[in-house]
Order: C-alpha cells, then sequence, then structure tokens
C-alpha cells in the first residue's frame, strides 16, 4: 500500500491540495502590484469567500466520510480522510499567514488614499498560564485619541447596545446556536466567586452598520464588531473580563438531496428544507480574531464541538464583505480600479436583421465577456415574438436575479409558444433563487421539469423549433456558462448558435429524454453524459495515441476548470508516454502532475487567474484543419463525466473552428496571468520571454478592434 502511495503520489495530486494551491493563485493576485489596489482587495474577498465554500463541502464531505467509512482512501494519493483534513489544516493555516499579510499590507496602502480602518488594542496574547494581556504593539493602537473614544462610546450605548442581545452561558443558560459565517464576540467571565462563565454577543445583522465612521475624523473608520468587543465590558458589568475574543464559525454544507427527498412530497418544498437543515449543520472550522484564556477556549470547543486543528487565529478581519464600501468611497480614483471594459456587439452579427435568420446562414459564437450576450437575449426575445416559432427548450442551472431570459421566455408562453425549461433546483447555493424562479415560469404558464433522481443537470442548451413554409427548422444553442446576465460579463464563456439539423435533432432527443426522467444512451454528434461523454473522448484520445504510434503528429488541448477523473487522466498519461503532445489549460484543480519522465513528460499544464474568471471548457483532438473541437459544459470530473447531465457540441464551421484554435493558443502564450504547473506540483509564472501577453486583455482589444473595422 505504501508502495502505491509514493508511486502515485510522483503523477497525481490530491485533489483537495490542489483546490488550495487554485485558491493560492487567487491569493496571488492580491499580491501583485500590477493589480490595482482596490481590485486586489477584491482577490482577498474572493479568497476568503472560496475558502468559506470550500470548508462547508469539501471538508464537510470529509468529515461525513471520516465518520462512515474512516479507511476508505483517496484514488489519487492513498490518503484517509483523516490525512487528508490534516494536510488541508496544514495548508489552510500557511495560506491564512499570507492572507492576513496581504490585507494588512493592501490597508497600509489604502491609508495613502485617506481612509484607514483603525480599532482599539486589537491583539490579546496568553501565557502559558493562561493569562490574557493586550498587545500594544499593533500598529492601530495609538490610532484612536481619548476623545474618539469618548464618542464611540456613546455611539455604541445609543447606536449599537440597544440592538444585540448578549447571552451569558450556564446550567440554565444553553449554548445558543451560532449561525453560520456570522460574527461573534465571545467573552470569558470570571464572577464575584471565582466561577468562569462565557459570554456570547452577536455582532452581525443588518440593523446597524458594519463600516462605521470614526465621528471625529472623515477619513478614519472602525468595524462594528470590533467597537462591539471593545465596550463588551459595559455589557457584562457584574463581570471581570479575563479575555476575549471575534468567533466565526463555517459548518458543514454538504447535503444530498436524495437523502431528504419524498417523492410525495413537492420537489421544492424538500429543497426549501433542505436550505434550512444545511444552516444547522456541524461546525467544520472556526475562526478567532484573538486567542481566549486555556480555559474558556477548552470550554468553547466542547461547545461547538471542534479540536485545536479545526480552530484558525486571522490577524485581519474574519469578513470581508466591507471592502466593497471601502471601495465605493474611492470610485473618483479611477487608477485603484480596473480599466472600464465593457462587451462588445460581436462583428458577425447584425443588429438590423432577424438574428434567427444570420444563424441560419451560418454558425455564430458569442464569446463572454468580450462580446455582449444581447445578441443571444435578442434571438430568444425574437423567437417569443416569432409566429413561425412552436416551442423553446431550455435548461437553467445559475440565473442573475434580473433575468431577461426568464421574461423572453414568459413572453412566449403568452404568444402560445409551448416553452419547456428543466430547472435545476440543486445548483449549490442558488437553490432559493431557482426555486423563486421556477415558481415564477410556471406561473407564467411554462411547463417546468427538474432534473433527474442522483444527477444534476449541468448542461447549457436551448433549442427552438420552427414550423415553415419550407418545413420544420430549427435554432439550437449549446454554451460552456451559465444563461446569467451579470456572470457573462465577469467569467469567460462560448456560446454556439447553430442551425445544424443534425445537432439540433440530438438536443431534442436529450430534452425527450429528460421530460421522461431518462438519459440519453446513444449520440453521434453531440457528447452527452452520463453514458455519452467519457468514453467517447476517451476513444478521441486513443486516436491520437495511434497516430503517434505510426509517427504522424498527434495532439490533445484541453481547457477546463478542473480536472480529477482518474480514468481521463490514465489515458492522458498514456498518451504521453505514446509521445502524444498533450497541453492543458485548468484553472482550478488538477490532479495530474505533468514533466514526469517517463510518465507524463510530454504533458503541460497551465493556470490563467486574472481580472476574468476562466469558465470556457474546450476540447481539441488533433492539429489544423482535421482536428476535431468540441465546446461544452463539462469538467473532467468525475461527477461532470458520470454523475451530471452534460452536453457538448463539435464546432462544425470551419471559421468558428479556427477561431477556438487561435483563442486556445493565444491562452497558451499568455505569459502575465499564466502560472505553469511543475512537475514537483507547485505554480510558477510562466516565463516572460519576448512581450508581455495577458491573453484576457488581448480579447479585449480585439472585440474592440473587430468592431472598429466593421464600423468603418
Amino acid at each position: 500500500m505504501l508502495g502505491e502511495r509514493k508511486m502515485t503520489k510522483r503523477y497525481y495530486d490530491n485533489r483537495e491540495i490542489s483546490w488550495l494551491k487554485f485558491n493560492k493563485r487567487v491569493l496571488e493576485e492580491a499580491m501583485d502590484p500590477s493589480v490595482p489596489l482596490m481590485e486586489r482587495l477584491t482577490f482577498v474577498s474572493i479568497f476568503q469567500s472560496n475558502l468559506d465554500e470550500f470548508f462547508m463541502v469539501r471538508v464537510g464531505s470529509l468529515y461525513d466520510q471520516m465518520i462512515v467509512d474512516p479507511d476508505s482512501r483517496d484514488s489519487k494519493t492513498n490518503m484517509t480522510p483523516e490525512e487528508e483534513i490534516k494536510e488541508i489544516v496544514k495548508y489552510t493555516k500557511k495560506l491564512n499567514g499570507l492572507k492576513d499579510d496581504a490585507y494588512n499590507n493592501l490597508m497600509r496602502e489604502v491609508k495613502e488614499f485617506g481612509i484607514e480602518l483603525v480599532d482599539f488594542h486589537s491583539r490579546v496574547k496568553c501565557n502559558e498560564a493562561g493569562d490574557c494581556v493586550e498587545d500594544l504593539k499593533n500598529e492601530y493602537s495609538k490610532a484612536l485619541t481619548l476623545e474618539d473614544e469618548e464618542v464611540l462610546e456613546k455611539l455604541f450605548d445609543s447606536e449599537i447596545r440597544p440592538l444585540i442581545s448578549p447571552q451569558i452561558i450556564g446550567k440554565r443558560q444553553p449554548f445558543p446556536f451560532l449561525k453560520e459565517k456570522e460574527i461573534y464576540a465571545i467573552v470569558s467571565l470570571e464572577g464575584k466567586n471565582g466561577t468562569e462563565k462565557l459570554g456570547i454577543v452577536p455582532c452581525s445583522g443588518d440593523v446597524f452598520e458594519r463600516l462605521i465612521q470614526i465621528p471625529s475624523d472623515d477619513r478614519k473608520y472602525i468595524l462594528a464588531e470590533e467597537l462591539i468587543l471593545h465596550f463588551v465590558t459595559k455589557i457584562f458589568k457584574k463581570y471581570k473580563v479575563k479575555s476575549k475574543s471575534l468567533i466565526r464559525i463555517t459548518r458543514n454544507a454538504d447535503i444530498d438531496e436524495e437523502t431528504v427527498y419524498d417523492e410525495d412530497l413537492d420537489y421544492r418544498d424538500t429543497m426549501k428544507k433542505l436550505i434550512k437543515k444545511r444552516k444547522k449543520l456541524a461546525p467544520v472550522r472556526m475562526e478567532m480574531s484573538r486567542e481566549l484564556n486555556g480555559s474558556a477556549l477548552k470550554t468553547l470547543r466542547k461547545y461547538v464541538g471542534l479540536d485545536d486543528d479545526s480552530i484558525f487565529y486571522s490577524k485581519s478581519p474574519l469578513e470581508f464583505s466591507f471592502v466593497r464600501k471601502i471601495q465605493d468611497k474611492l470610485r473618483n480614483h479611477s487608477e485603484l480600479f480596473y480599466e472600464k471594459r465593457v462587451p462588445q456587439k460581436s462583428p458577425d452579427i447584425s443588429s438590423k436583421r432577424s438574428i434567427i435568420e444570420q444563424i441560419e446562414e451560418k454558425d455564430k459564437l458569442l464569446y463572454y465577456p468580450y462580446n455582449s450576450m444581447k445578441p443571444f437575449l435578442d434571438m430568444l426575445y425574437e423567437a417569443s415574438e416569432d409566429p413561425t416559432v412552436v416551442s423553446i427548450k431550455m435548461t437553467l442551472y445559475r440565473l442573475s436575479s434580473d433575468s431577461k431570459i426568464v421574461d423572453a421566455l414568459s413572453n412566449a408562453v403568452e404568444n402560445g409558444k409551448e416553452v419547456v425549461v428543466l430547472v435545476e433546483l440543486r445548483a449549490r447555493f442558488d437553490e432559493e433563487n431557482n426555486i423563486n424562479w421556477s415558481r415564477r415560469l410556471e406561473k407564467a404558464g411554462c411547463r417546468v421539469i427538474y432534473g433527474l433522481p442522483g444527477l444534476k443537470v449541468h448542461s447549457k442548451l436551448c433549442l427552438i423549433t420552427r414550423k415553415t413554409d419550407e418545413g420544420i427548422k430549427y435554432i439550437t444553442q449549446i454554451g460552456t456558462g451559465n444563461y446569467n446576465e451579470k456572470t457573462a460579463k465577469l467569467y469567460t464563456d462560448y456560446c454556439l448558435m447553430t442551425a445544424d439539423k443534425r445537432i439540433a435533432h440530438e438536443a431534442g432527443r436529450v430534452f425527450d429524454r429528460l421530460s421522461l426522467g431518462e438519459v440519453v444512451e446513444k449520440s453521434d454528434l453531440l457528447l452527452v453524459s452520463p453514458l455519452c461523454l467519457r468514453q467517447p473522448i476517451m476513444d478521441m484520445i486513443d486516436n491520437e495515441i495511434v497516430k503517434a504510434e505510426h509517427g504522424a503528429p498527434a495532439y490533445i488541448g484541453i481547457k477546463m476548470n478542473s480536472l480529477t477523473d482518474k480514468g481521463i487522466m490514465n489515458k492522458l498519461i498514456e498518451a504521453s508516454r505514446a509521445g502524444v503532445k498533450v497541453q492543458l489549460i485548468v484553472r482550478g484543480i488538477c490532479c495530474l502532475i505533468p514533466g514526469v519522465e517517463g510518465i507524463t513528460e510530454n504533458i503541460e499544464v497551465i493556470s490563467i487567474v486574472g481580472r476574468y474568471l476562466e469558465h470556457t471548457r474546450v476540447y481539441i483532438f488533433g492539429e489544423g484543419c482535421d482536428s476535431k473541437v468540441y465546446i461544452g459544459s463539462a469538467d473532467l470530473m468525475s461527477r461532470n463525466t458520470m454523475r451530471r447531465v452534460e452536453v457538448a457540441t463539435p464546432i462544425l464551421d470551419p471559421d468558428i473552428k479556427k477561431r477556438i484554435l487561435e483563442d486556445f493558443a493565444i491562452m497558451y502564450t499568455d505569459n502575465v496571468k499564466a502560472r505553469k504547473l511543475l512537475k514537483d506540483g507547485t505554480y510558477k509564472h510562466v516565463k516572460q520571454e519576448g512581450a508581455p501577453l495577458n491573453s484576457q486583455e488581448y480579447f479585449f482589444e480585439r472585440a474592440y478592434k473587430e468592431l472598429e473595422m466593421q464600423d468603418k
């Protein structure tokens, strides 16, 4: 067993550690001086929210696994759940140190622009005896004058104290339920008889502002939780405060909806129960701003149910939503933000003609956020008004809060079209939003169906059917990203619109199967998981292997968010050993280690982390005009290839194929935001040779230039 573990460690990485490496790359953007200051603060915030979700979902599932099957082992690195959690804790604590340094360095720079976030004596040190004292060395400890403190005390008494509900824990007062990701002040109290108790004060909520301006100085601000913690002695007047800290709990959110599903209940009601249940699951992490004395910490740990390894100390705020308010106060400093970029009209689509007619003439490709999503929305509205359109079928996974797509579908129903919408209620953390949209669609008259038991429908698929004098015609749209107007400005995604009847017939088969609660078992053109995607991809890899074995040029290029499917990775290793050149662009998790001699030496992996979230999925097999190129919704993870309904389409139009191949090549030569995965499992910025090339900036410049050329 040990021998196998040592061997697999050479060319496989653990999924969870690989994800933490990705989040480190996000944090590196916060430390990159070439990134505007306010945007660097955003990356700190993204790092923290990413980490929250990671602990809620991935670490939560490992804790469950440790209870159910403690001897199970990760298929790639042979680690048990307990071993994985230990590695996660060790890596996370290193990252937290980097995050604290990054944040504090950024706030020093922010101070130069007239905004300073201050607190009182913000650090508490505890000695081995358990006695805790204020650390006066903190850089902010002298930032507040006595006058400031007096004014803040009055503000606390009049505007905050009446709105908070403190509690002392004792035999008659049980430990309260701590809400997920909310901030609490925890106080170690000593009574007159020497007994120790814990005091708890909620510090979160919408009833008072979190970012509070210091009345005597409009440049200085303090966080509400720091104000509450400082004046906590005024709350617990009859006790001596021995030590105090701010804490924040992260809870397990890994619930399988199938375990709470009852066929006699409305599925939406089941999902609502799931959401409520998720908020009450067991804690998996506790963050603390300061150290508590030993006995108090022991008591707190007992109540919360966490060991020392699950406690993370932070020298920066426990939550970063206040960053947006700081950014809003500095909007007049344009140099602190990214240069404004506006998605451009596609030069291939005219707004003066029917979009449906243009698609019938030639396939159309949009590349978000460089191209505007408007042509797709206009096409959907046109279809809702077109008298020849008889039906619109669509899969919806994540929608924006003010979705124009729902408006178009509702309009189509009003105009007598049949509208069938598959709403995936299990889009994690978007369930409540999707429940509300499903009700609205149903109320509008759409036929709403849901995902299959045990299989999320993650595909991005739209099929429009028209009955014309020339017969039945179709428009099929297949994309790599959600039908979400907001993320279309932040995520990079492809959107293909085609009138090809072969693709339409197979898309129709997907909808027919889903309507019957079944999956597609045979597909000729489209790749459709769970039964018709993984094996065709492996077959195409095999084709490249055969080419290499016969001395012909052989190539595989894949862009995705994550790579964890061991069967596909084994096939890529086989391709590498056969001499196939493999280039992978993997934004997030990559469990395959490249460059290992004799095993993965023909595989290269880069990751691009920058202003926009790289979300396109592209699969390329072969070189040049003879290559097969697909775009789709699936990452090469076992959950996507075997436990979801995903759809990928071949690119049949030669011009669009050429464009996607060019895009891939440009991304692969990025020497500004690309990091290369090395054979020791670390990531290093690609060496900058020649002129700097930021692929995301390149694509935006190209979009601007192409529109200018068209206008001329």
